[in-house]
């Protein structure tokens, strides 16, 4: 029988399977376009760590240093409030979306006026005026 861990926070690091290495920034750790913070990581800076986070839980990660644990990273954006992994990328997927129609609308809006504005122009020539002749000629002689 496998044997339980002597605490819940070894139990919380041993579900966290997903594992990924970064680079620390002078501003933290950069992982899925939000930035993780922790005072320890400023001794670490330009140094790969792994790092393994929750799915479900996106405002912190567990950052590892040659095998060991460091530090739990926070990110401030999203301490307050668990957010998932796939709400994130679904913001994303929609946002993306709002701006692709957008850029369409716009672009339609460019041609149209391009059309009006920069179409040959056709001339309109009026008609040569017709010389006024005389309505009846009339002879001398007659």
């Amino acid at each position: 029988m496998p044997r339980m861990p002597l605490s819940m926070a070894q139990l919380d690091l041993l579900l966290l399977t997903v594992a990924k290495t970064r680079r620390v920034q002078q501003d933290g750790i950069h992982f899925q376009n939000h930035r993780y913070m922790d005072t320890t990581l400023a001794s670490f800076v330009k140094e790969e760590v792994l790092i393994r986070f929750d799915p479900a839980d996106m405002g912190e990660i567990h950052v590892f240093y040659q095998d060991r644990f460091l530090c739990r990273a926070v990110c401030a954006e999203l301490s307050d409030r668990k957010v998932t992994l796939k709400e994130i990328e679904k913001a994303r997927t929609e946002r993306r979306k709002q701006v692709r129609a957008e850029l369409k609308t716009r672009e339609a809006l460019v041609n149209r006026y391009v059309e009006i504005h920069h179409a040959p122009k056709t001339v309109v020539t009026e008609p040569a005026p017709v010389e006024a002749r005389p309505k009846l000629k009339r002879y001398i002689n007659d």
